[in-house]
């Protein structure tokens, strides 16, 4: 058999065909079925777009049909409800995305989720809208148990940034800290054929069930060169903790060759419209704390230019996310399962997108070792 050899990583290579959205790094711009998703993040709620990247087109009836989709799948069966308190427990490091994936592991089997491969569309799609709402009822649940209280069932009449605010602390948000949830949701839905979302095409290619594609993509957001960095992030702006700290602490991270955390991008070549977007939100809320963020990028973007020149290190959305997570009341250990709220509304469209092809994904590799 012939092989191709291909960059380290894929960079570059096209591994399949999606409708589903986009990322032109070198433009600064990516969409959800052909529409701009920081535009979607400014002009629609967390459901609408949901609905456009799994079903492919904005609701025509305000979002009420799927939202009662959603809503009438949220609530958590008895056997899932019964493993929280040990996956929450105080005695353990608190891992509310290793309490997901132990969550929809149950769910699979006590609700007979069924492989994709051989599946009709609706009970795929079925099947995907069950994950989407339940996963955020649990990582809830999990989060309040770690604190000592009870879950507070979902209520059908919050969406979005509004219902995942209400789960975690059992008290109607503001309108602001609701609104700017709900952007962030948006805009972190889907983006590109990353690490996570591949990861749930490999599997779904393979013919398995769909909580078990998301349960391999959580498996890779996990780690800590993909989704867990916007608490990383808030740490390095606690840490720098003045505008007259800024240059001495970046100059020292370039000097020691470490990363500045927040700033720069696999894909961006420019700004990140993510970032663009969610400092404005961040801004709505004003303060202290988004001040000095913003002293931080317009200072540490200056200061990459000037270290690494024509690399094109700019902030990124982990940065920004982490800001208005902190604001709108979003406690730091739930950055990133907050973010795997949104995203696992990507991995399921990627799913059943997948799931339409008879294909197992199965590269080769170059062997390199010794002949025997």
């Amino acid at each position: 058999m012939t092989t191709t050899t291909v960059p380290a990583g894929l960079r570059g290579v096209s591994v399949a065909d999606t409708a589903i959205g986009d990322v032109r790094g070198d433009e600064g711009y990516f969409h959800y079925r052909g529409r701009s998703a920081v535009e979607l993040a400014r002009t629609v709620g967390f459901e609408d777009a949901a609905a456009l990247v799994l079903d492919g087109s904005l609701p025509d009836d305000a979002g009420r049909a799927f939202r009662a989709e959603l809503a009438a799948r949220r609530d958590l069966p008895a056997s899932v409800a019964a493993l929280l308190p040990t996956a929450a427990a105080a005695d353990r490091e608190f891992d509310a995305l290793a309490g997901l994936r132990a969550a929809l592991c149950v769910l699979a089997a006590d609700e007979g989720l069924q492989p994709v491969w051989g599946a009709t569309p609706g009970g795929r799609r079925d099947d995907a809208l069950r994950v989407c709402a339940v996963t955020p009822t649990v990582l809830a649940a999990l989060w309040r148990r770690r604190q000592g209280l009870e879950p507070v069932a979902p209520r059908d009449d919050l969406h979005g940034g509004a219902a995942w605010l209400w789960s975690l602390h059992g008290v109607e948000p503001s309108t602001r800290a609701a609104a700017a949830v709900d952007r962030y949701l948006v805009a972190t839905i889907d983006h590109g054929f990353n690490a996570s979302t591949f990861t749930a095409r490999v599997a779904a290619s393979a013919g398995t069930d769909v909580a078990s594609a998301v349960v391999s993509a959580i498996g890779t957001f996990v780690g800590p060169l993909h989704g867990g960095a916007p608490d990383r992030a808030l740490e390095a702006l606690d840490e720098i903790g003045s505008a007259e700290r800024i240059e001495p602490y970046v100059r020292a991270k370039l000097a020691a060759g470490d990363r500045v955390m927040g700033f720069g991008h696999a894909v961006y070549r420019t700004a990140d419209p993510r970032a663009v977007m969610l400092r404005e939100v961040a801004e709505g809320f004003g303060g202290e704390r988004v001040e000095l963020a913003a002293a931080v990028q317009d200072r540490t973007e200056a200061l990459l230019a000037e270290h690494r020149p024509g690399r094109g290190l700019r902030v990124n959305v982990e940065f920004w996310a982490g800001v208005v997570m902190a604001e709108a009341g979003i406690p730091r250990e739930m950055f990133t399962p907050t973010f795997a709220v949104s995203r696992v509304v990507g991995w399921c469209a990627h799913v059943l997108e997948q799931a339409a092809s008879s294909t197992i994904i199965r590269p080769s590799a170059t062997y390199v070792a010794a002949a025997s």
